[in-house]
């Protein structure tokens, strides 16, 4: 008899139920890639947040991003800094970062449309993006 699945020790779920699973993923997310070929188009249709600190953020973030650290997001200061009914992508450092996924979830509450980018600023050095340096 084979030795058990590691791989399908729970059953796979339908591909209907598959599909759904990614598609919820791809409206909650985004990647390093996509997000420069916007940047890069001119025409972003969206606001880039930085969510770590500012000393991080003057250490090195992507070109064109606003720093916004999650722990300042109120109602207050995202109508001063995002405008209303633009989208919103985060980031923070990586994976081992979850600035980026804090962030999300304030902006979300606050009625905005928002996106993570997947693995950070570290997924946008490893693509070999140009990073920017210097304060807010």
């Amino acid at each position: 008899m084979p030795a058990p699945s590691l791989v399908f020790d729970g059953p796979p779920v339908s591909p209907e139920a598959a599909a759904e699973h990614f598609r919820s993923q791809l409206a909650l997310t985004t990647d390093a890639a996509d997000v420069r070929a916007e940047l890069a188009s001119g025409e972003a249709t969206f606001t880039l947040v930085d969510a770590r600190s500012p000393v991080n953020f003057a250490r090195g973030h992507v070109p064109g991003a606003v720093s916004f650290p999650h722990r300042t997001i109120t109602a207050e200061s995202a109508a001063r800094l995002l405008p209303r009914g633009k989208p919103v992508v985060t980031y923070c450092d990586g994976i081992h970062c979850n600035a980026s996924t804090r962030a999300a979830a304030k902006l979300a509450a606050l009625g905005y449309r928002v996106k993570e980018m997947l693995d950070g600023l570290e997924g946008w050095r490893k693509d070999g993006f140009p990073v920017a340096q210097g304060p807010a």
